[in-house]
């Protein structure tokens, strides 16, 4: 990338905060247009600096982020918004990209990785910290069929592709690889990736990352 990604970092923690973006702040690529310390000075300092992308810890006092990535989303729809937390709850991933984020990262992630994903956030790729995608993936394998109503909600589209499809159409969507997908569900990287071209092809999309969007937006995930 060559164009700078402008960041606006959220935490009601000061240190955290400003040493988040002290950290970013030095990362070539990157600039921290501001900080905000709950979701609803997020939501108006995002209106103010219009930044590309919004580092946002998920629970803060007030207005937390899972609030906050809702109104962006709705007001801001061009701009990035990614979780970074502790939390590494299935729930609050669920929560968040329902909402419309566009990531999930833990606070652990080193700097350069995180600068990394922020980049990336920028230029549109979805992202999930890989031990919250492992744990997401898990808890959808081992959820069996996939319910009538999951598919139901998911549109007219959806309901063009089997039981099966929709399972690796959910785990692809969470960051699994086709070995990974392949081992919880019991079938070869092989199978796994003929799936994926019929998925892709049913539902008229370029790629994984659009198949991730997708099963995001119409609640799958």
């Amino acid at each position: 990338m060559t164009q700078t990604v402008r960041v606006l970092v959220v935490d009601d923690q000061e240190l955290v905060r400003e040493g988040i973006a002290s950290l970013l702040g030095i990362q070539p690529g990157l600039t921290v247009v501001g900080t905000a310390r709950d979701g609803q000075e997020a939501v108006s300092r995002a209106l103010e600096l219009v930044p590309d992308v919004v580092l946002m810890d998920v629970r803060m006092p007030g207005a937390g982020g899972l609030e906050a990535v809702a109104v962006l989303r709705q007001r801001m729809p061009r701009c990035r918004v990614v979780m970074l937390t502790t939390f590494d709850d299935e729930e609050y991933v669920v929560r968040a990209l329902a909402a419309g984020a566009a990531g999930y990262l833990l606070k652990d992630l080193p700097a350069a990785d995180l600068a990394g994903a922020v980049r990336l956030a920028g230029a549109g790729v979805t992202q999930l910290d890989s031990s919250v995608a492992r744990r997401l993936a898990s808890t959808l394998a081992c959820a069996g069929k996939v319910p009538a109503a999951v598919k139901a909600e998911a549109g007219e589209e959806a309901a063009a592709l089997t039981g099966r499809e929709i399972e690796v159409l959910r785990l692809l969507a969470v960051g699994s690889t086709n070995r990974e997908i392949a081992s919880r569900l019991f079938l070869s990287e092989g199978t796994v990736k003929n799936h994926i071209s019929r998925i892709l092809g049913r539902l008229g999309l370029r790629d994984r990352t659009q198949a991730a969007l997708y099963a995001r937006d119409h609640g799958l995930i």
